[in-house]
């Protein structure tokens, strides 16, 4: 394998939309893009790995799985994705809800062509880099032409409420204090081109995680803001959203927003629950002593909406594994509730289909350095080729405070620059 630099003739966005169109060759395509948002944990601007060396593919004892594989290969790259439902390897739980999009529960891969974007290069990490330079200069960007599918939510708006009056009355009882209730938008029957609605959704909702992901027939099309876990320097970071509010029409209505949003008892109390669940979680993979909240209650904006985002890190003890720090704190805290095992089975019962990917996390191993990154997968769109089945999810938190109304609500917002991706319309 060689490393070669070549300058960006194209803009880095155009060069982007080449690549992706290029790789489409390939069964196997991971892209990470910070979008210039990455923070002081971010390794990468932008990194596009295709064509499997090597991959593992499990739905069962992933975990042990996942262990041997990451020891049998020293690699700085190796991209790949946990399903939401691998908490029923991790506890005792099932899932009986319905699955439409028949993703495997975890794949990794190490790839035989890695691209790294800088500032004014690529660098092309490859048996032939001059070749797949040229190539991808060569490609042919696809005309976009406009799209307007029909996207049907699973529930009506009655059954939503329903759902909430059903979270929040196990709230009241005292079973859980803190529940992630979800819903699932889909639209069946469609044949889209990934990588120009991947393009799309980028376009309109920028964020630090985005991740373009294929493999086989099964896409990833993610807009997610949020990282779930990542380690440097024997560090493990955490970093959870709870708290959302649309943006204003101008620079004042964002100010008065994010002051509301800081003074707001029912953001501030769903963030410190799950502040609380994620310390809680990395206690188990910690040094004593260490795991601190460093930063609480951060306002960050985005395109659509500002979110209330904690910082949460601790030391790694050197007693726990990587794979076993996963285990230890795999789904995020954000897409639960808390407490966590009691909020997972009541999503259960009540969404009645199985999250999948979604509330998952996609991310890298660096085995090298002994590093990682993973994000949550939320803002995010799957899509299974073969049976053109295509779906998103939208949650927010229920506490005993939330008013129904405005969960639903939040949760169309959440939707929103998806449906915009898609040119859709909604129907119940």
């Amino acid at each position: 394998m060689r490393i070669e630099s070549f300058d960006l003739l194209d803009s880095k966005d155009k060069f982007h939309q080449k690549a992706l169109h290029w790789s489409g060759q390939f069964d196997e395509i991971s892209f990470f893009n910070s979008n210039g948002m990455s923070d002081q944990w971010g390794k990468f601007e932008q990194i596009l790995a295709v064509k499997a060396l090597f991959s593992f593919r499990a739905n069962k004892n992933v975990f042990d799985g996942l262990d041997a594989f990451l020891k049998l290969h020293r690699s700085e790259f190796i991209p790949g994705f946990l399903s939401y439902d691998l908490k029923n390897e991790i506890e005792e739980l099932q899932t009986t809800g319905m699955d439409q999009l028949e993703f495997p529960e975890a794949y990794f891969f190490v790839p035989a062509i890695t691209l790294r974007w800088t500032a004014e290069q690529v660098h092309i990490e490859a048996e032939n880099p001059v070749e797949i330079y040229q190539a991808i200069s060569d490609t042919q960007i696809p005309e976009a032409f406009p799209m307007a599918l029909e996207v049907k939510s699973r529930w009506t708006k009655r059954a939503y409420l329903n759902a909430f009056e059903n979270v929040q009355a196990h709230i009241q009882r005292g079973d859980i204090y803190e529940v992630n209730l979800c819903q699932e938008f889909f639209a069946e029957n469609v044949d889209v081109s990934p990588v120009e609605l991947y393009h799309r959704l980028n376009t309109i909702s920028p964020t630090p995680f985005s991740a373009f992901f294929k493999v086989g027939h099964h896409f990833i099309m993610s807009a997610s803001p949020e990282r779930f876990l990542a380690k440097r320097l024997g560090k493990l970071i955490s970093q959870p959203i709870k708290g959302t509010a649309k943006r204003g029409a101008n620079p004042r209505e964002d100010q008065q927003i994010i002051a509301d949003m800081l003074r707001s008892k029912k953001e501030i109390a769903e963030n410190v629950m799950i502040v609380d669940l994620v310390r809680n979680d990395l206690t188990r993979s910690a040094l004593p002593g260490t795991v601190e909240a460093t930063r609480l209650f951060e306002i960050q904006s985005f395109e659509q909406v500002h979110q209330m985002i904690s910082t949460i890190t601790c030391m790694q003890s050197p007693q726990v594994a990587n794979v076993d720090v996963f285990r230890n704190t795999f789904p995020a805290g954000s897409m639960t509730g808390a407490p966590k095992i009691a909020a997972m089975q009541i999503c259960d019962q009540v969404e009645a289909r199985k999250r999948g990917i979604y509330a998952g996390s996609i991310g890298y191993f660096d085995t090298v350095r002994d590093e990682f990154d993973f994000n949550v997968v939320i803002r995010s769109l799957l899509y299974n080729a073969k049976t053109q089945y295509l779906s998103f999810h939208t949650g927010g938190a229920v506490t005993n405070q939330a008013v129904a109304e405005q969960e639903y609500q939040e949760c169309l917002l959440k939707a929103s620059a998806i449906l915009k991706a898609l040119g859709a319309s909604l129907k119940e």
